[in-house]
C-alpha cells in the first residue's frame, strides 16, 4: 500500500471514527433514526456485498446465488411470519423505491391518488412535485382538521367520493396518532380505490402488536427497515398474494437493478430480532418515552400536534418560543441533543419533530426522557443556560457507564 492511498484510506477511517464518537456521545431524537444491532452491522459489512445477483431467488441473471438464494429467501420467510403477509419483496434500496415500485404495480400514469398533504405530515414521496411520483401521477390531497390535528376522515370521504382516485395512500412521516385502517379500506371499497398503507415509521410498533397492523385491510404496505423496525437502511414491500408478481417485476426490473444483498441479509438479521420477547419489550419501552416526553412538553407549556402522540413520533409547535427552526435545531445541536425541523399543518413557520425509538435503544427510560423534555424546553425558551451542556453530558455519561436511573431529581437541581 503506497503511502497516498494509505492517507487517504486513514482519512476515512477517521472520519468514521468520528461519526461513531458523535453518535456515543448525543441524545438522538430524530424520529425516523435508530441504531442498529453488532449482528446486523457484520451482516451488513460481510463479503455479501460483493456479489451481484439482479432476479429472484432461483431466477437470477448471475452464477453463484446459491447462498444468496438462501439468504434472501430467510429473509422473505421471517417478514412473512412477523407480519403475516401474504407476498413479500424484501429488495427495495429504500423506502422510496418501494413506493416507486408500489406506484409502478397498482396504478398507470396520470391516474389519480389520494395522499396526506405534504405540510400536514405526508411524504415527499406521496405525491410532491419534485419527486417522480408527482411528476407522474395525478395527486389530490386530504389533511388534519384544523382544529384537533388529527386526520379529518370526513373530509376524506368526500374528496374521495367527488375525485374517484384509483388509489387511496394513507401513513405519514409527521403524524402522531393511530391511523384508522379500517375506516380507510371501507371508503377504498366505496369509491372502488385499492388501498395502500405506508407504514415507514410505525413498523416496528406493528411488528410488536403495539399498533394496529395494515395487513387485514390494505392492498399493499410499504415500509423502511430502519426507523422503529431497527433493521439496516432500506425498503419492503408486502402484499396481498395477487399482487405479488407484479410488485417483485415493478421492483426488478422496473425500478431497480441489482439488490444489496449485504442489506437484505442484516434485513434477515432484523426481522428475526423482531421476533423476540425483547423487541416487544423494546417497542413498549418506546411508547413510553414518548408519552413522558409528551407530558414533560405539556408541563413546559408547549404546544404539540394533536396535543401529545400515540406512536414514537412528537411534532412540537415552537412558534411561542423560537421563530426559526432551523436555529433552534442547530443551538440543540450545539448541546449534544440532536433533532430536524420539519412542517406544521396550518403554520407559516416549522417547527420541530422528534422520536423516542433512538433514545429508547440508548437504554434511557421514561424520567430521563422527561428529563430530555426539560433541557430541549430550556434550550428553546432562549434560557442561555452555560449547564444544559455538562447536564446532557452527564445524563449521557451516565447511560454510556450503564448507572440505573432510580432517580433524576439532583439533575433538576
Amino acid at each position: 500500500m503506497n503511502n497516498n492511498f494509505k492517507n487517504q484510506y486513514l482519512l476515512v477511517l477517521d472520519l468514521l471514527r468520528l461519526e461513531h464518537l458523535r453518535q456515543l456521545n448525543t441524545l438522538n431524537l430524530i424520529a425516523s433514526e435508530n441504531f442498529v444491532s453488532k449482528p446486523i452491522l457484520q451482516a451488513i459489512g460481510s463479503s455479501v456485498v460483493n456479489k451481484y445477483a439482479e432476479g429472484y431467488p432461483s431466477k437470477r441473471y448471475y452464477a453463484g446465488c446459491e447462498n444468496i438464494d438462501a439468504v434472501e429467501k430467510e429473509a422473505i420467510g421471517r417478514a412473512k411470519d412477523l407480519f403475516q403477509a401474504e407476498h413479500v419483496n424484501v429488495q427495495p434500496h429504500s423506502g422510496t423505491n418501494a413506493n416507486l415500485a408500489v406506484y409502478l404495480a397498482a396504478i398507470r400514469p396520470g391516474d389519480k391518488v389520494l395522499a396526506m398533504k405534504l405540510n400536514h405530515g405526508g411524504h415527499l414521496s406521496h405525491g410532491s412535485k419534485m419527486g417522480m411520483a408527482g411528476m407522474i401521477y395525478k395527486f389530490v390531497f386530504y389533511g388534519v382538521n384544523d382544529e384537533t390535528g388529527y386526520i379529518d376522515y370526513s373530509e376524506l370521504e368526500k374528496i374521495a367520493i367527488q375525485e374517484k382516485p384509483q388509489i387511496i395512500l394513507v401513513g405519514a412521516s409527521a403524524y402522531p396518532r393511530v391511523i384508522d385502517f379500517e375506516r380507510i379500506a371501507f371508503i377504498c371499497k366505496k369509491v372502488n380505490a385499492k388501498f395502500w398503507v405506508d407504514m415507514a415509521h410505525i413498523a416496528g410498533l406493528v411488528a410488536s402488536g403495539m399498533h394496529i397492523s395494515p395487513i387485514p385491510y390494505a392492498d399493499f404496505i410499504t415500509s423502511t427497515t430502519h426507523k422503529t423496525l431497527r433493521g439496516p437502511r432500506g425498503g419492503l414491500i408486502l402484499c396481498k398474494k395477487e399482487y405479488g408478481q407484479k410488485v417483485d417485476s415493478s421492483v426488478f426490473p422496473g425500478v431497480q437493478g441489482g439488490p444489496l444483498m449485504n442489506m437484505i441479509a442484516g434485513k434477515a438479521i432484523c426481522f428475526g430480532e423482531a421476533m423476540c420477547k425483547e423487541f416487544r419489550d423494546y417497542q413498549k419501552k418506546v411508547l413510553e418515552n414518548a408519552q413522558a416526553l409528551a407530558c414533560q412538553f405539556a408541563l413546559e407549556r408547549f404546544e404539540m400536534q394533536t396535543n401529545g402522540t400515540d406512536t414514537h413520533l412528537i411534532l412540537l409547535n415552537i412558534g411561542r418560543y423560537r421563530h426559526d427552526a432551523s436555529k433552534a435545531e442547530e443551538e440543540l445541536s450545539k448541546i449534544r441533543i440532536v433533532v430536524n425541523r420539519n412542517l406544521m399543518p396550518n403554520q407559516k413557520r416549522m417547527g420541530i419533530r422528534l422520536g423516542s425509538a433512538a433514545i429508547s435503544t440508548q437504554g434511557f427510560g421514561v424520567i430521563e426522557s422527561a428529563f430530555i423534555s426539560h433541557l430541549i424546553g430550556q434550550a428553546l425558551m432562549h434560557k442561555r443556560d452555560i449547564s444544559l451542556y455538562s447536564r446532557v453530558l452527564k445524563l449521557i455519561d451516565r447511560r454510556l457507564l450503564s448507572v440505573e436511573f432510580d432517580e433524576l431529581s439532583s439533575f433538576l437541581i
